[in-house]
């Protein structure tokens, strides 16, 4: 049987949740038919907007835009105030209610996620009878609307859920593609930026049809493993699958929102390097090994993007963990500015678990860098094949990990620094509580 992945995504979930918690108390004041959004203050006029409604699409709104210009294109634009605690509650309750349906579930975020419907399938008249029961009785039951994307992978799945907005249900299958979606502008493609769509603009790629009729050895030269993946996602090719919660009942990650948002690919892996050191030291702490690694990217515009891929071995070593996480960074990033950074590491086992050597565990010298040949920040010079071998094992940097972990803990985080933080004005304390982590 072919898969059937459904994408259900919250309608403006911010401005929907606030609306529906608004007509509460006057239920002739629904946020959702006016100009409005969400975010900031309607005095300071300070603050960015989180969410808009549809009648505020048409002043030429843009999320993550600053308040401020908001208002000017709309004079009579009414901003209601984000209120967390209830986004969660409410998200709580979405996937309490969608868990009622099956538990092959992945949590992209507070608003979305993927359902693999394949296992249920034969326990519905047709999968999008089952679309049409989950959407009515979200609205039913909650008040508020999802839009709902179904296709064979996930990445179609998504494109799907993209279609008109609010309240609907769209297909996407491989044999819908050229209909459906080629016709589209290119930057409607999942995991194409302002940056990549504006290049692929002036090389003369201005639908997703065009891209993906691109030679893809063209694309590799002018965007690197980037272009690869939009040719890919342009085909409709997506060989990701659904890792539910029951598959990641346990991790460890950490995540922190930058001070300014970063376009440097090299200080993002400053960033990585750090998040890298606490998680990597937090796994030794807890005896725990790591067989999956996920990097999260979150742009300035508050859109959130994660890649993860499994390890050819557990482990709990800093650079495993780092130069895994380099790889992920490089394929998910898409040239737009970050706002957020994160690492999170997935399967754990326990360190005492008998592990079976691979040929990578081998202790030749040379291995680190043919496995993981991105190099630390700062170190931007590339190896010969003689030079190769002068770095250490990966025995003798777990080694040092140990060692590291022991300093710190008699003398403090900041005890012992590596050097590529030194060439920076403030390096990045991973332990301090400011830093948002997560532990599932």
């Amino acid at each position: 049987m072919e898969p059937i992945i459904f994408h259900i995504d919250v309608n403006s979930a911010f401005l929907s949740w606030s609306a529906v918690e608004k007509l509460k108390t006057d239920p002739d004041f629904d946020l959702r038919n006016i100009p409005s959004i969400i975010g900031g203050d309607q005095k300071s006029r300070h603050g960015v907007v989180l969410a808009k409604s549809i009648p505020a699409k048409p002043y030429g709104i843009k999320t993550g835009e600053p308040i401020s210009h908001a208002l000017r294109k709309c004079p009579n634009l009414y901003i209601e105030p984000s209120t967390h605690t209830k986004y969660e509650e409410y998200s709580r309750k979405l996937f309490e209610f969608l868990y009622t349906f099956t538990s092959d579930i992945e949590k992209l975020s507070i608003d979305e996620c993927f359902m693999d419907f394949t296992p249920i399938a034969k326990q519905y008249p047709s999968y999008l009878t089952a679309a049409v029961k989950i959407k009515s009785e979200i609205k039913e039951r909650f008040g508020f609307t999802v839009n709902i994307g179904i296709s064979s992978n996930r990445l179609l799945a998504k494109m799907a859920s993209d279609f008109l907005k609010p309240d609907n249900i769209h297909t996407l299958f491989p044999d819908e593609i050229q209909k459906k979606m080629w016709p589209l502008p290119v930057n409607d493609l999942y995991m194409v930026g302002k940056a990549s769509a504006s290049r692929l603009h002036s090389l003369g790629v201005h639908t997703i049809g065009d891209l993906a009729l691109c030679n893809k050895e063209f694309l590799s030269s002018e965007f690197k493993s980037h272009g690869i993946k939009m040719w890919e996602y342009a085909n409709g090719i997506d060989s990701a699958i659904i890792i539910s919660e029951k598959a990641e009942a346990k991790g460890i990650g950490n995540s922190t929102t930058l001070s300014k948002d970063i376009t440097d690919e090299e200080e993002s892996f400053r960033i990585l390097l750090s998040l890298c050191e606490s998680v990597s030291s937090r796994l030794r702490k807890a005896n725990q090994l790591a067989q999956n690694v996920t990097v999260e990217i979150k742009y300035s515009d508050f859109s959130s993007f994660s890649h993860q891929m499994p390890l050819f071995t557990p482990t709990d070593s800093t650079h495993v963990i780092y130069e895994t996480s380099c790889r992920l960074y490089k394929e998910l990033w898409n040239g737009n500015p970050v706002r957020l950074l994160g690492v999170r590491t997935s399967k754990l086992i326990s360190s005492d678990t008998p592990i079976q050597m691979s040929i990578f565990d081998l202790p030749f010298d040379h291995a680190i860098d043919e496995i993981y040949p991105a190099p630390l920040p700062g170190n931007t010079k590339q190896h010969s094949n003689d030079s190769v071998t002068a770095k250490p094992s990966l025995q003798k940097l777990n080694r040092l990990d140990i060692a590291v972990d022991q300093i710190r803990e008699k003398y403090g985080t900041q005890s012992i620094v590596r050097g590529t933080f030194l060439t920076q004005e403030k390096s990045i304390d991973p332990n301090k509580s400011s830093n948002k982590i997560s532990d599932k």
